[in-house]
């Protein structure tokens, strides 16, 4: 929860409280140095020196110790007039959206980039990122696979242009399914005795 719970913050702007921690540990001296308890929500603001940082620790019963650093992304800029560009349902720019493509040959994954192609033509409407989400949730992964990347209809269709016309190499892979393996860390049972 600390990692999804930090980036909320982040997106909010807005510190949460410390929960549980009503009364502090007499154990430091909170009047020497800038570390304090947040006993109430407080803003987070924006500043141009730097951008918003948060490290999250998590301590697991079995010993884990674990600490991740996250830093807010830069701010998305759309340049003036560009036509196509996408924002979601609030408003604000959409990231780096994949179209993923896959077939039973590579020639199979140029044509529906071809086909695609002609669709996002006919239908500038439609997001690219719903395009992107029924790529990858509504369509059968077939073994020769590619994905392009981009943050507007432009520069996907350029992608999907290139593909569908060999421009470009396609970079699809096929590889044999996978096999399952176990893995047991940290309590010994891999070890003999």
């Amino acid at each position: 929860g600390g990692v999804i719970k930090m980036i909320e913050a982040m997106r909010h702007g807005l510190l949460p409280k410390t929960l549980h921690a009503e009364t502090p540990s007499t154990h430091i001296d909170w009047e020497t140095g800038s570390v304090e308890l947040l006993t109430q929500a407080r803003d987070w603001p924006v500043t141009d020196a730097r951008p918003r940082r948060a490290g999250i620790s998590s301590f697991g019963i079995s010993g884990t110790n674990a600490h991740v650093v996250i830093e807010e992304p830069p701010a998305l800029t759309t340049e003036e007039g560009e036509e196509g560009s996408d924002t979601d349902q609030i408003g604000t720019p959409l990231p780096v959206v994949p179209w993923v493509l896959s077939g039973k040959t590579e020639q199979a994954v140029r044509d529906q980039a071809a086909r695609l192609l002609t669709f996002v033509e006919q239908h500038p409407d439609v997001s690219v990122a719903d395009i992107g989400r029924a790529l990858a949730t509504e369509r059968v992964a077939f073994d020769h696979r590619t994905a392009i990347t981009g943050t507007n209809h432009t520069e996907l269709t350029h992608a999907l242009r290139d593909i569908a016309h060999a421009t470009t190499h396609t970079a699809t892979t096929a590889h044999p399914h996978g096999k399952t393996a176990f893995l047991f860390t940290g309590q010994g049972a891999q070890r003999i005795g």
